[in-house]
């Protein structure tokens, strides 16, 4: 068995164990239990019950945090036109252009962005980075928002905060709330927006319990279960 840290054992000591919290108490105790020396991310990971196999079960969108993530978002749009690129870069895009980032992408291996933007008529192109960029969780989506006309504004709600949330292979949804410094009022508002989305998103061909589980869990330190009952 591993050894765990002092810090880490502390922590989990102020976990009850086999307890299911309310949202708020889980949101505080994971805010007690963040005792790195660097800002840690706290993360929700929900657990549904569908079968991400089947096309009528997805469970995929994006929201924009109220408070944001606390994560510096670096934005690359694929586009052209003066028009569509001025406006990108006034939005605060990190990088704009078309075919020279498809190239560097697939000749020199780089990935220094953290969302990719493109728009409709670009999405040719966009094609051909499937299969680097879609292992990454980085291909441009239409549900995600990251395939639109408006890419100015895609670029100011990647910067604003907004996440995609979406299934692994399984049926596990995995996703920031913020930093540990965000204290707890601006994680529980980011918290219940993004549940909020996920019980809005239940798919129609779902049975049974959506909520199968869930747990709140701070970058180094221990899951914080959450009663599913309470999360609609």
């Amino acid at each position: 068995m591993a050894k765990v840290g002092k810090k880490y054992a502390e922590s989990s000591a102020l976990i009850e164990k086999g307890k299911l919290y309310d949202p708020a108490e889980a949101v505080a105790l994971v805010c007690k239990t963040s005792k790195a020396k660097f800002d840690e991310t706290i993360e929700i990971h929900v657990r549904l019950g569908v079968d991400s196999r089947h096309a009528d079960q997805q469970v995929r969108g994006a929201i924009v945090l109220p408070n944001g993530t606390g994560k510096t978002v670096k934005t690359l749009v694929i586009t052209k036109g003066d028009d569509k690129i001025k406006a990108a870069l006034d939005a605060g895009a990190d990088y704009v252009g078309a075919e020279e980032y498809v190239q560097k992408i697939t000749k020199e291996n780089w990935f220094d962005f953290d969302v990719v933007i493109a728009s409709p008529d670009m999405m040719g192109l966009v094609g051909r980075l499937g299969k680097v960029l879609g292992p990454k969780g980085l291909m441009p989506n239409p549900k995600a928002g990251t395939v639109t006309p408006d890419v100015a504004r895609a670029v100011t709600e990647a910067k604003a905060g907004k996440i995609e949330y979406r299934l692994d292979k399984t049926n596990i949804i995995h996703c920031p709330i913020g930093k540990a410094s965000f204290g707890e009022a601006k994680l529980q508002e980011n918290f219940d927006a993004l549940m909020g989305a996920i019980v809005k998103a239940k798919p129609a061909s779902a049975k049974g319990q959506y909520i199968k589980s869930c747990v709140l869990a701070s970058t180094m330190g221990p899951g914080v279960k959450i009663n599913q009952a309470k999360l609609g």
